[in-house]
């Protein structure tokens, strides 16, 4: 092999493995539930198993889902108890929503995907790919989080409630049986009776796993998504702050590089109208489920207060704490990506444009005019993603807390 050859070896194996770096926790939390876009020169084997895969993961959701909305419509009379599995219940719609909002956008996903290993593929410079790594690790950290946050938090809950037992009489039989978190119509499968009852924990715990891990995957997708589109935007300002140098002045090297700006800002932007796109339906179920469930839990907390049962209270604490933190990252990457967008035109003009030809000079104007059309993430083109919106929701959920408790009876 000549010394031309292993060269390009070397760089199509480190940009390869700087965009494996950045997607492999999403990788991760993606691929058992069929959710990661399989590639387009899949076998019809590999279709069929995934469509197989996808399938199993829908039926473990339903299995719960289906039950519980029967036993919540149905059988139970008793209002404290329905609100009681209205909070998990909700998590459960939410994450078949979701699901099938991951799975309907797969192509954009992998566009996305595509999109980055370009990205990686073309950066040259070791300044621009310590800025990529540096924001990719940001993501990778955010991803982490959410995932230690979402699975702990939700299994704990169905833990902490599975191990208790209780005793209910059905007909002449005194029966001794653990809870579960979705109940299940009894005329679907009778989960009172062992082994029933622990097959159908067991169950709920797994579909419980799927429904975290599509939460997950759709917030890891989100941060790692606009890191890297913020890693992008830091080049930029980096190349923005290079374009005015001594010897370039007088040259056509400086429109070159003015070329390389405004076609890297136009990629860049395209990118996230993508995330946009796979995002505003997710954040929508997102914004409007956690709402709700952040008041549930909280008014579950204030209810078993008196118990103060130390496993329940802290299985609401970390639910609400992760819900609380997916719903701030959705927020957060709204706010920078916006912020930084903007910043594009405040760059170009803060540059020694006064120094360059008057044609290149000319060429800031139209970057500081598209970067003042700013493409925003949002939540169902509703709610535009911000702190703002943030601290919107954790008041709203406060202002149903109050409702609700002027609503049920004082316990």
């Amino acid at each position: 092999m000549t010394h031309s050859e292993r060269l390009l070896t070397n760089i199509k194996f480190t940009y390869k493995s700087n965009n494996d770096y950045s997607l492999q926790l999403t990788r991760w939390f993606l691929l058992p539930i069929a959710a990661w876009p399989r590639p387009t020169t899949s076998t019809t084997v590999e279709r069929i198993s995934l469509q197989a895969h996808v399938f199993a993961c829908v039926f473990l959701i339903l299995i719960i889902l289906i039950p519980c909305i029967l036993y919540v419509w149905l059988e139970e009379k008793d209002i404290q108890i329905k609100l009681s599995v209205m909070g998990p219940l909700s998590h459960w719609i939410m994450g078949t929503i979701n699901y099938w909002l991951l799975l309907a956008h797969s192509d954009d996903i992998r566009e996305c995907v595509q999109h980055m290993e370009t990205d990686w593929r073309m950066v040259r410079g070791t300044d621009d790919r310590d800025v990529m790594l540096r924001y990719a690790k940001i993501g990778r950290l955010v991803a982490g989080f959410c995932a230690v946050f979402m699975q702990s938090g939700t299994l704990l809950f169905m833990v902490a409630k599975a191990v208790t037992s209780m005793t209910v009489i059905i007909g002449n039989d005194t029966v001794t049986m653990h809870p579960m978190t979705c109940p299940i119509y009894s005329k679907f499968i009778d989960a009172r009776f062992s082994p029933a009852n622990e097959i159908m924990i067991l169950t709920q715990i797994l579909s419980c796993f799927i429904v975290n891990s599509i939460t997950v995957g759709a917030c890891s997708l989100a941060a790692v998504f606009a890191m890297h589109a913020y890693g992008q935007l830091s080049m930029l300002f980096s190349w923005l702050n290079n374009l005015v140098e001594d010897e370039d002045k007088e040259n056509e090297f400086a429109e070159q590089k003015l070329a390389t700006i405004v076609e890297h800002h136009l990629r860049v932007l395209s990118f996230i109208s993508r995330i946009e796109n796979i995002m505003q339906t997710i954040c929508l179920v997102e914004l409007v489920g956690c709402t709700l469930n952040m008041c549930l839990l909280a008014y579950y907390s204030i209810t078993n207060w008196s118990d103060f049962d130390a496993a329940k209270i802290t299985s609401y604490v970390i639910v609400y704490l992760s819900m609380a933190f997916n719903i701030f990252i959705f927020c957060f990457i709204g706010e920078i990506l916006t912020e930084q967008c903007k910043n594009v035109g405040e760059k170009a003009y803060m540059t020694n444009w006064y120094e360059l030809p008057h044609k290149t000079a000319l060429g800031l104007i139209l970057i500081i005019a598209r970067s003042s059309n700013v493409i925003k993430i949002t939540a169902g083109k509703l709610f535009h993603l911000s702190i703002a919106t943030f601290g919107d929701v954790i008041k709203t959920s406060m202002v149903y807390l109050n409702i609700l408790r002027t609503m049920t009876p004082a316990t």
